[in-house]
C-alpha cells in the first residue's frame, strides 16, 4: 500500500492541510503563490535594468569626458553653424 501524504501549508503562522481547503481557497493560495514569483521576477528585471542603465550613463560620461561642455566658446560668433530651429533644408 502506498501512503498518500498530506501536503501542509503555513498562512499567516497556522498550518493548513490543503486537502481540508475548498477550492475558492486553494485558487486564491495559486494566485498568491504566482504573484509572489512574478514580483520577484520583477525585482529582478528591475535591477538588470538598473545596472545597464547606470553602465549606459557611465558610458555616456566617458564619451563626453573630452568634449567641452554645451556653449564653450570654441564655435565663434557668425560662424557658418545654423542657429537653433533655423531652417536648413535646400528650399
Amino acid at each position: 500500500m502506498t501512503e498518500k501524504k498530506t501536503q501542509v501549508i503555513t498562512i499567516n503562522e497556522k498550518e493548513y492541510n490543503v486537502d481540508d481547503l475548498t477550492e475558492e481557497q486553494k485558487v486564491l493560495i495559486n494566485h498568491i503563490t504566482d504573484l509572489d514569483r512574478k514580483i520577484g521576477s520583477t525585482k529582478f528585471n528591475l535591477d538588470q535594468l538598473s545596472v545597464g542603465r547606470e553602465a549606459f550613463a557611465n558610458m555616456l560620461n566617458k564619451a563626453l569626458d573630452p568634449k567641452e561642455p554645451v556653449g564653450s566658446s570654441r564655435v565663434e560668433e557668425g560662424s557658418d553653424f545654423p542657429e537653433p530651429n533655423e531652417d536648413v533644408s535646400d528650399s
